[in-house]
C-alpha cells in the first residue's frame, strides 16, 4: 500500500508539493514511536525535519512532485495537488495494490499498474503512510520556499513559506507579486481587500 499527501493548497506563493510513501510493517511501527503523525499536527519546522530524516535513515521509499505556479494557475488548486499525488505514485519504484489518498477525489489519469484507489477524508490522520507522506510533502516544500526566499528577500518566504501572514500579505501590498505568486489567490490583496 502507497499513502499519498500534499502539503501547501493554502499559501499566496510556491508551488503545492506532494508525496507518495510506502512502509513496512517495521517501518511503521518504529516512525509511530517517533511520533509520526499528520504534519499539520507536528507544530515545530525541527520535529518534521527530524522524522524526515530518520525516514532516510530507514530507507522508507518515497518519491515527490512539485506541481508549479504556473501548473496551479493552468489547473486550479485541487487539479494541480491531484496531478502531483498522482505523479508521486506512479514515481514509485516498487508496485502497489493500493493507494490511500487524503481527500475526496482519485488520483485522475492514475494507471500505476492497476492499482486500486481510496480517498479518504483525513487520511493523514488515520493511515501512517499517508501521515508520512504529509511529512515528506511539508519538508520538501518548507525546503523550497526557504531557498526561494534567497531570491525574493522582501517577502519573508523563509518565516511564513508562503501563507497569507500579515507579514506577508504588508509585502505583497509593498512590492507587488513575485514571479512565484499565485495571481489568482492574491487578486483581492491586490485589490486592497
Amino acid at each position: 500500500m502507497a499513502g499519498t499527501d500534499e502539503a501547501g493548497r493554502g499559501p499566496l506563493a510556491g508551488p503545492v508539493m506532494a508525496a507518495a510513501v510506502v512502509l513496512t510493517g517495521s517501518q511503521e511501527k518504529e516512525l509511530l514511536g517517533f511520533g509520526l503523525k499528520d504534519s499539520k499536527q507536528i507544530t515545530t519546522h525541527r520535529r518534521r525535519e527530524e522524522l524526515f530524516l530518520k525516514m532516510c535513515e530507514m530507507r522508507v521509499v518515497w518519491r515527490a512532485q512539485a506541481a508549479s505556479v504556473a501548473s496551479i494557475a493552468r489547473l486550479n488548486i485541487g487539479g494541480a495537488s491531484l496531478w502531483a499525488m498522482e505523479k508521486s505514485v506512479s514515481k514509485l519504484p516498487v508496485s502497489v495494490d493500493l493507494v490511500v489518498i487524503d481527500g475526496l477525489y482519485e488520483l485522475p489519469g492514475f494507471s500505476a499498474l492497476s492499482a486500486k484507489q481510496l480517498p479518504l477524508v483525513a487520511a493523514d490522520v488515520l493511515v501512517p503512510a499517508v501521515s508520512a507522506a504529509s511529512v515528506v510533502a511539508k519538508v520538501l516544500r518548507d525546503r523550497v520556499m526557504i531557498t526561494l526566499d534567497r531570491l525574493y528577500p522582501m517577502y519573508g518566504f523563509a518565516r511564513h513559506k508562503g501563507y497569507p501572514t500579515k507579514d506577508h500579505r504588508d509585502a505583497v501590498r509593498a512590492f507587488g507579486l513575485s514571479p512565484i505568486h499565485r495571481a489568482a489567490f492574491c487578486k483581492k490583496l491586490m485589490a486592497g481587500e
